[in-house]
């Protein structure tokens, strides 16, 4: 059931990437798998009867789809019960993969994220030191601690390795860990109560007699500006008697749109710490951890070759190592292999690679387009003129045909990946910034299609 759990954290991550964030936070975040079914039905429940038919109407292709390209062909159909159905579903069923909340009163952190399960690399070691600065010495350093970082790379691990950190070697300290959403709805629901006195009085004794408040995905707290009131003053109150703050976001508060200055100046009196996308050697090193943990057998190839194909996130790593031991399991294999890997892979781009080019083909084009030649373009110059159209043509078939690092790097005189990876985050970058380097990406393009 792990190994679902994993594969459903990938499906969750993509979804986010593919629908605005209030349509995640609203609709797809709350679901929660029920059962998986012999015949290969995903039962999911959500939490109204009103929110299924969101679904429904507006995101089930999408989550179908999304769903199919993380588990292949190990899933025919997704069914989504509302709270009256999930209930008859477990007293008819009593499915025995239901899967019960990670949250619960008692501990609200994930017991497998510690700081020993936590791979440090140079991506990740400072805010790692500091992280485990602030648990050994909650309120003394580094108030507030604030992580940042984009989807996947580590920190609602940290969030929790801190917490567990925390109740295991100080019991007696009152820990509160809650997303930015819950905050919200807590004090949306002081807000509504019949009695308002009482209810506001309660929120505040329930945020601000803690020792240690963690508060996760703090950027959901733009535009809600009576939300953005209550943090500030719950702020203050823990920070004016020694207590420790621990926020996370995916951007830092200087980015934070609508957010109070004076709330943005509260989060950078502490320490700000940046997560970044890690290198392939950490990359090989989670992987590694991740076998070891779950007592995965993986052939070593096949943990280079996930560490190429994905170079971002984190929890994409892992989760497709899931797929790929998931995958092997299921024809009985003791060991997974290359070929098992391979199979994983061709869910996640078939439909991408659909009609692509050959990685030659995108060389010539490039070639052609830029009127420098082949042996050039591949060998070792490095005037400008052969430089940008080689940075051009390492972009276009990674992004085109999704070829590992290590084997562009042999298309072009053997060069070392981290060369390539270097290549393709320049080009990536100016596409962004650059009028130029986006007409050439796409004219290129267009001659690629008629080859």
């Amino acid at each position: 059931m792990q190994e679902l759990n994993d594969l459903w954290n990938i499906i969750l991550e993509k979804l986010e990437l593919s629908v605005s964030n209030v349509s995640f936070v609203m609709w797809i975040k709350p679901l929660k798998i029920i059962d998986y079914t012999e015949d290969k039905k995903l039962i999911l429940s959500t939490k109204s009867t009103f929110a299924k038919n969101q679904i429904l109407r507006g995101y089930f292709d999408k989550l179908k789809n999304i769903s199919k390209e993380v588990l292949g062909e190990n899933l025919e159909d997704i069914e989504i019960l509302d709270p009256q159905e999930e209930e008859e579903y477990v007293k008819k069923n009593s499915p025995k993969t239901k899967i019960s909340e990670t949250t619960n009163q008692k501990n609200p952190f994930d017991p497998e994220f510690t700081f020993d399960n936590f791979v440090v690399g140079k991506c990740n070691q400072y805010v790692y030191a500091a992280s485990r600065a602030v648990a050994e010495n909650p309120g003394k350093k580094y108030n507030p601690l604030f992580i940042y970082g984009g989807v996947g790379l580590g920190k609602t691990h940290l969030l929790h390795s801190i917490g567990n950190y925390i109740r295991e070697y100080k019991p007696n300290l009152k820990i509160k860990y809650v997303t930015c959403e819950q905050f919200t709805n807590d004090y949306i629901e002081s807000l509504s109560s019949a009695s308002k006195t009482k209810s506001n009085s309660e929120f505040r004794n329930k945020y601000r007699n803690l020792d240690v408040l963690m508060v996760d995905d703090i950027q959901f707290i733009s535009k809600k500006t009576s939300t953005q009131e209550e943090f500030f003053h719950t702020f203050n109150e823990l920070q004016q008697n020694g207590k420790q703050i621990i926020i996370s976001s995916d951007r830092p508060p200087k980015e934070i749109e609508t957010l109070e200055d004076r709330l943005r100046s509260r989060f950078t009196m502490g320490l700000i710490q940046d997560l970044q996308s890690p290198d392939f050697e950490t990359r090989v090193a989670i992987l590694r951890k991740k076998c070891q943990l779950e007592k995965y057998q993986v052939d070593e190839e096949v943990i280079t070759y996930i560490a190429e194909k994905i170079d971002s996130n984190i929890r994409e790593l892992k989760g497709m190592l899931t797929k790929v031991y998931f995958l092997s399991n299921l024809i009985g294999k003791k060991s997974a292999d290359i070929n098992d890997a391979r199979e994983a892979f061709s869910d996640k781009y078939e439909e991408k690679n659909e009609g692509a080019s050959t990685a030659d083909q995108i060389i010539d084009a490039v070639c052609n387009y830029f009127d420098v030649s082949k042996r050039d373009i591949t060998g070792k110059k490095k005037n400008k003129e052969i430089v940008e159209p080689r940075m051009i043509a390492i972009y276009l078939i990674n992004e085109m045909l999704e070829m590992p690092l290590v084997s562009i790097g042999k298309l072009f005189g053997g060069r070392d990946h981290t060369t390539i990876m270097h290549a393709r985050d320049k080009i990536t970058l100016e596409i962004k910034t650059s009028k130029k380097i986006k007409t050439f990406i796409s004219e290129i393009k267009q001659m690629l299609k008629s080859v």
